[in-house]
């Protein structure tokens, strides 16, 4: 199973419009590589959106800017409106047709980006700015470093998350966590231990993950909005944490215990009682930011995690799926969870190691 957490979206429409055919002076089609015509493609939607590219690609020969001059004939100026996602959206595809990345056009949209938004980077948990080369300049990141930019693979995090994250994978980035922990270094690419932490975690989400070892990960980082989570005990483990951030939690859970079996009920209703008393006091807080870092910040109690893996260890993959699809079916969820399949890396690349196909 792979499940996508989700927030109600914002509606930014782009109207896409057939691309023509690029023709040579007598009329007729040049032969174009995929990777032209996905240039072509980026400057004709720069155009189609009243947007000049950067100029370093205007140079005769770019397929970019070919697009570019023919869209701004057809369109002259008849352009769509343009928001902050619409900039980001083109200045990713960009970044990926440069350096060959796979970018799937038909989902990550600018109303897409939109839902990915926030306030604060899950990283480090300092606010994020718009400010060009700030540390804190919110950066989308591939989230799995061998996938594209595919929808279930982006999260907004700080420039300087992003770039002390690099190509690591999750085990790479909980080693790094581990090795601060022990000293003398506290800091590697100016990001500490818990934020190490915090990076390996969201990246174990969208890896496959053994069973038993993802029971007896912690969730120091709530899955951000719309990432997609391969492995179903996470998944759970993220529905059960989401609960106590909105009231009517001691029923929902309730309802939820109910849906286990006898052998695995009486380890959950431990694992609540360890829970709640960890998270009560962010019943009191009135900032969604700070009653997420204290869900977050619950699950370093050792108590809670032994008491969660000791659970989540007696249900297998399928019945830990089947669990989240009828609490979602129950509407026992506070976001929106939807199953993907297996469907769910349609569009990374994962075969090709996150790059599009050169052809």
């Amino acid at each position: 199973m792979v499940a996508t957490v989700q927030r109600s979206p914002h509606d930014i429409s782009v109207q896409q419009l057939p691309l023509p055919m690029a023709t040579d002076a007598m009329g007729t089609p040049p032969a174009m590589s995929s990777h032209e015509r996905l240039g072509f493609e980026l400057g004709w939607d720069y155009a189609h959106h009243g947007l000049t590219p950067p100029v370093e690609q205007l140079f005769r020969q770019s397929p970019l800017q070919q697009g570019w001059q023919l869209g701004r004939a057809t369109f002259g100026g008849r352009t769509l409106r343009t928001h902050r996602h619409t900039q980001l959206w083109l200045s990713l595809r960009l970044h990926a047709w440069q350096r060959g990345r796979q970018f799937e056009t038909l989902l990550v949209t600018p109303n897409y980006l939109q839902q990915l938004d926030t306030t604060h980077c899950p990283i480090n948990r300092l606010p994020l700015n718009d400010l060009a080369l700030d540390p804190q300049q919110r950066s989308v990141d591939r989230v799995r470093n061998d996938g594209g930019y595919a929808a279930g693979n982006l999260a907004v995090i700080s420039r300087a998350a992003n770039a002390a994250k690099a190509d690591r994978s999750w085990q790479q980035a909980w080693a790094m966590a581990q090795s601060l922990r022990q000293g003398p270094m506290t800091l590697a690419g100016g990001v500490d231990a818990a934020a190490w932490e915090r990076m390996a975690l969201m990246s174990s989400y969208v890896s496959e993950v053994p069973h038993d070892l993802a029971a007896q990960l912690p969730m120091l980082v709530l899955p951000p909005n719309r990432l997609r989570l391969f492995n179903p005990i996470q998944a759970l483990q993220a529905l059960v944490t989401r609960q106590l951030a909105t009231p009517g939690w001691s029923q929902r859970l309730t309802r939820l215990e109910a849906l286990l079996s006898d052998e695995a009920r009486a380890d959950f209703a431990r694992f609540v009682m360890a829970l709640v008393p960890r998270v009560l006091p962010s019943q009191s807080l009135s900032d969604p930011m700070a009653i997420r870092w204290a869900l977050e910040d619950a699950w370093r109690d050792p108590l809670l995690q032994k008491r969660w893996t000791r659970f989540a260890q007696r249900l297998t993959p399928q019945q830990a799926e089947h669990l989240v699809q009828r609490a979602a079916h129950k509407r026992l969820s506070t976001v929106r969870v939807q199953s993907h399949g297996a469907a769910a890396t349609d569009g990374w690349a994962l075969e090709r190691q996150g790059y599009r196909d050169a052809a």
